[in-house]
């Protein structure tokens, strides 16, 4: 079987600050303004998220854009100075109990560039097979594209796959696929899904 886990309040949870909101602080706007200067869930070339989430911008140039679009020169990288996340321990065992058990187990991540590195540097994507991150990929959930692009890299078809994530949009598109899809609450629920799915097969 494959596994697919998200890694962002799955494998790790976020601690500290909100990012977002010091950012705007220090630029002298609100989170909201933020988010509406850089065109949040907009589309296009002026989502500068979305950018980010598939690769197309780096941390440093969101920075820089978004601070001419403020107005303001922005030197530091909020997203990698104010990002401190936690290693949930149920969950990394979880993955090491599936890897012993001989399953395929790999880590499927929106994430952006500042952040993957953070990761890398911690060693949390050591715990998987393989890592499927959405600024390699070009793609990012809930794209169906994100799951079908792994399945295909791994070699299995969707009856075979378990995905969990703790975003609701995700768990629902890889499930219109066939996926055996978790919405992540704790290691322990996923575990018992795992346990009844494959008691049916």
């Amino acid at each position: 079987m494959l596994f697919i886990f998200d890694m962002g309040g799955v494998v790790t949870n976020t601690a500290g600050n909100d990012i977002l909101e010091v950012a705007a602080e220090k630029m002298g706007i609100s989170r909201e303004k933020l988010l509406e200067l850089a065109g949040k869930n907009t589309g296009g070339e002026r989502d500068l998220f979305y950018k980010l989430d598939v690769g197309k911008l780096t941390a440093k140039e969101f920075w820089k854009i978004l601070g001419e679009r403020v107005g303001v020169e922005v030197k530091s990288d909020w997203f990698r100075l104010l990002f401190h996340p936690v290693l949930n321990r149920e969950t990394a065992a979880l993955v090491e109990e599936l890897k012993k058990a001989g399953h395929r187990v790999v880590c499927g991540t929106n994430t952006i560039d500042s952040h993957y590195d953070n990761h890398l540097s911690r060693g949390d994507y050591a715990f998987f097979d393989m890592t499927y991150a959405s600024i390699h990929m070009g793609v990012r959930k809930p794209d169906l594209n994100f799951w079908r692009l792994i399945m295909e890299a791994e070699g299995f078809k969707a009856e075979q796959t378990f995905f969990m994530d703790d975003r609701r949009e995700n768990v629902e598109a890889a499930a219109s696929l066939g996926i055996n899809s978790y919405l992540f609450d704790n290691a322990e629920g996923f575990r018992k899904f795992i346990n009844e799915k494959l008691s049916e097969m």
